[in-house]
């Protein structure tokens, strides 16, 4: 697939359209159920993905942080908090600015919602992504069973 930027667009979708785009990246090998979150169908959950034409070739969803999971930070407002969550983008795609162009839309989204943070568990492998985009690494590096060492991350909108 040849990619042209021109060609991509970015739109919200449900959390069902996320799954198998989770499933191919995030969670290959594994039952496709293991790719819902608690959070994929509440309210105030946005789920954005990339398409080629109409190819579905990135996904993120955006969780309202209403358990404070990032309480290791100082002075945020946790009532605008989110976590991001399920980033995929189709491996052939991933460092042709996919993933940036969908972060970058998501965070946007985020502003307008007068979210104050973004915090995730980033994957030890997406940490120089991420850190090129402006998040910092707040904690050691730790372990998440069946699917791999991550630190977490967060930025101020």
């Amino acid at each position: 697939m040849l990619f042209q930027k021109q060609l991509m667009t970015i739109r919200q979708l449900s959390a069902s359209d996320t799954y198998p785009l989770r499933h191919a990246v995030l969670r290959k090998g594994r039952p496709l159920e293991d790719c819902a979150f608690d959070s994929d169908d509440l309210r105030t959950t946005v789920h954005i993905g990339s398409y080629l034409e109409s190819t579905l070739v990135g996904v993120a969803s955006f969780m309202l942080d209403k358990d404070n999971s990032i309480s290791l930070l100082k002075n945020i407002d946790k009532k605008h908090c989110y976590q991001l969550r399920g980033m995929a983008v189709l491996e052939q795609l991933q460092g042709h600015h996919v993933g940036t162009r969908l972060l970058q839309y998501g965070e946007q989204l985020l502003r307008e919602k007068d979210c104050s943070h973004l915090w995730f568990n980033a994957r030890e492998l997406a940490v120089p992504f991420y850190h090129k985009l402006g998040y910092t690494i707040v904690s050691d590096i730790f372990e998440i069973i069946s699917v791999g060492k991550h630190c977490k991350m967060y930025k101020a909108l």
